[in-house]
């Protein structure tokens, strides 16, 4: 995401105001109390929109953020933040309840209530804002989440860190068609999040279904290079059976041996003409990847790309004359 405020470019007397502005117009209404003085606060902010969705990425020196009774009294637009730590730690504070964020860890708190967020040292964040309405989830249920670390114990908050934290960068997702197809399954995955923070299974079956293809896809893509993995082997890991296994991927478009093959080719061709790409054979390139046969595995890659790997090899390498 491209930063639409850098206090670098910004007389220290104006710092301030700009930042309570940028806030203020594309986030949330609060107040504003920086820890260093004028001229030693730094931030660094982008910002972007995922169709209804808000998103921020922050980097910042100390700071406190304080939704006051009197902000949350007067919200039009009633919304849920999920705030989402990248390095150092943070404190959130709402509804008598306080947690610290670590890296990894996610946290949402809503816009009707008083909060506080507490940066002591200082900011590596990113929000993501949602319409409260949005959720479709019980004011009690939300209330009863809000202020808990979201975080290593929940495999579902795993995902959604790695999602979210992606998404508030990614500029491609926030215009056009890639914006509008990311917002419903943006939506089920934090109310997955929240639903099965609670253990409520009924609220959260659908969106945990709704999730599904994201976590297989995102499991696949983390045990590409194992050579034993299987259909069988993914749906175990997911509590499915084979068939059902098949049966998401299919309503998302996926053909499983087809979607594995070209993201392994995609790797053996990244890694044959990176700089290291004459350290090992092609062989040895393609085994761990997946592909036990040197002569398939060229067979595919040619296929693929119109190139055999040798020659996309000495294309990124060419030797010595």
């Amino acid at each position: 995401m491209s930063p639409v405020l850098d206090t670098a470019f910004i007389p220290p007397r104006d710092r301030e105001e700009a930042i309570r502005n940028a806030v203020w117009e594309s986030m949330v209404a609060v107040d504003i109390d920086h820890g260093p003085p004028a001229e030693d606060i730094a931030v660094r902010i982008g910002l972007g929109a995922v169709g209804p969705l808000r998103v921020c990425s922050a980097r910042a020196t100390a700071v406190t953020l304080r939704r006051t009774e009197r902000l949350a009294r007067e919200d039009e637009e009633p919304a849920v933040t999920l705030g989402v730590q990248m390095t150092g730690s943070s404190m959130v504070v709402q509804n008598g309840r306080e947690c610290v964020l670590r890296p990894g860890d996610c946290a949402v708190f809503e816009s009707v209530a008083p909060y506080t967020l507490l940066f002591d040292e200082g900011v590596d964040h990113r929000f993501i804002r949602f319409p409260r309405a949005a959720l479709a989830l019980p004011d009690r249920s939300l209330r009863d989440v809000t202020a808990v670390p979201l975080g290593s114990g929940n495999p579902i908050a795993r995902l959604a860190f790695t999602y979210f934290s992606q998404l508030a960068v990614a500029d491609e997702l926030h215009q056009g068609v890639h914006a509008d197809a990311a917002v419903q399954p943006s939506v089920e995955l934090l109310r997955a999040v929240l639903t099965s923070q609670h253990g409520d299974s009924g609220s959260a079956k659908a969106p945990l279904e709704a999730t599904l293809s994201l976590r297989v896809t995102r499991y696949i893509r983390e045990h590409l290079a194992d050579r034993d993995l299987s259909a069988a082997r993914i749906a175990a890991a997911h509590d499915i059976s084979v068939r059902h296994l098949y049966a998401v991927l299919s309503r998302s478009g996926i053909s499983l041996g087809d979607w594995i093959r070209t993201r392994r080719l995609a790797e053996c061709r990244r890694e044959l003409a990176g700089q290291n790409g004459r350290l090992r054979t092609i062989a040895a390139i393609g085994r761990s990847w997946g592909f036990a046969d040197a002569t398939h595995f060229s067979k595919v890659f040619k296929q693929t790309y119109g190139i055999s790997p040798r020659a996309w090899r000495e294309q990124n390498h060419p030797r010595a004359t």
